[in-house]
């Protein structure tokens, strides 16, 4: 088998999204996905990519790593790692259609069939747009359906959210209330003010639900060291199951100060890319749990080694959704196959609403649980008739 094709699919809507597909000469086709940076991620594919993997057996996914990414020293969570992430998903899609099972088949089985999922509290529109700034204050709040005005409900109406998510047997939720505290944001330096505004959502929720819903806090790494600590060391009344990104991730030091402080949990790690970046965070004691994101940080191949690594130091692993359906579907099948993850991401106001108008088909969500169809690969593609709206634009390398 010979890969004799390499698209990258954009759509005008949705400008941070590429997809990558695979063609075989035995008509087997593969499909990946990334997000963020798409003009430089192509550009790399069919740079760097196509050339090399043009002509070579897809099922030889170890041997293509490396040479996928080019010039080594791009290893951190670059245009070439999403491209090579993208095109990795691909690679594993195109193997398990190959043997005619599903993908957790090939990555050694599943070792649940469901797993519960948590709700990222995003609008339909959240993040879809490329980013002017370095900010969260106007993505999306607002905007989009009613029904999944998430962000905005978590600001102004956050029992109601979770008594939402509780009604679909979602147990669990991320919110980003401190992210909206304007200058506080601005200069890292949270106020006492601000301190007590980011908390209250999280007050809230406890006081009318009680344990009934598992709360996870996103922080987007806009905080000082300082002020990092005041909002972990404020959130212990609420019991979070984690606080998410504290610090930028070019300090693990700061990371590992924070974890060594609180019996709290923090979570980061999704925007990092290579492995020896994950090594650092765990060896470091960096956090309690890592988060991976399989479309930015190496595909499914480094998933695989980073779950390995963290479940060798005693910590859990959880990927990451909020970008695009491909993701999701890939994540599934590895949490499923993942003995040290117990949770799965999903933004209800993606997967009800636009995720549904790109792809034949998505994971089930069932009572708040996530699963897989029986069907070869990821079980999905994107659907033809989307394709061929005026807004597409596909790139094509050839043998």
């Amino acid at each position: 088998m010979r890969i004799t094709d390499i698209e990258t699919i954009r759509v005008a809507e949705f400008p941070n999204l590429v997809w990558v597909r695979l063609q075989t000469d035995e008509g087997l086709t593969g499909i990946g996905e990334t997000y963020f940076g798409p003009d430089a991620t192509e550009a790399h594919i069919h740079a760097v990519v196509a050339p090399y993997l043009l002509g070579k057996d897809p099922r030889h996914i170890n041997l293509h790593g490396d040479y996928m990414l080019g010039y080594l020293g791009r290893s951190g969570s670059s245009a070439e790692q999403r491209g090579r992430s993208a095109t990795d998903i691909a690679l594993w899609d195109v193997f398990a259609k190959s043997l005619g099972v599903p993908l957790y088949h090939v990555l050694g089985g599943k070792v649940r069939d469901t797993l519960p999922v948590y709700n990222t509290c995003a609008n339909t529109n959240y993040n879809t747009k490329p980013a002017a700034s370095h900010s969260t204050f106007d993505y999306g709040v607002g905007q989009g359906p009613a029904q999944f005005d998430d962000t905005d409900a978590f600001l102004n109406r956050p029992t109601e959210l979770a008594s939402s998510l509780l009604e679909m047997g979602i147990k669990g939720m991320k919110i980003w209330p401190f992210d909206f505290l304007g200058g506080d944001v601005v200069d890292g330096n949270i106020s006492t003010e601000g301190l007590r505004k980011g908390l209250q959502p999280f007050l809230d929720i406890r006081k009318a639900y009680g344990d009934r819903i598992d709360l996870m806090v996103e922080l987007h790494a806009f905080w000082n060291l300082p002020s990092a600590r005041r909002i972990i060391e404020a959130l212990r009344e609420v019991e979070p199951s984690w606080v998410e990104d504290p610090v930028p991730l070019d300090q693990m030091a700061s990371l590992s100060l924070l974890q060594a402080g609180t019996p709290l949990r923090i979570g980061t790690g999704e925007t990092l890319g290579g492995l020896g970046a994950y090594k650092a965070l765990i060896d470091s004691n960096g956090c309690g749990l890592v988060i991976y994101d399989v479309s930015w940080s190496g595909g499914i191949t480094n998933a695989r080694k980073v779950a390995a690594m963290s479940e060798a130091a005693h910590l859990s692993v959880a990927f990451h959704d909020c970008t695009g359906p491909v993701v999701l579907a890939a994540s599934t099948h590895l949490a499923l196959a993942t003995r040290n993850c117990f949770t799965q991401e999903i933004a209800r106001g993606y997967y009800y609403t636009w995720y549904k108008d790109l792809v034949t088909e998505l994971p089930p969500v069932v009572d708040g649980a996530i699963t897989v169809r029986e069907a070869p690969g990821l079980g999905l593609d994107l659907l033809p008739d989307r394709l061929r709206r005026d807004d597409v634009a596909i790139r094509c390398s050839s043998l």
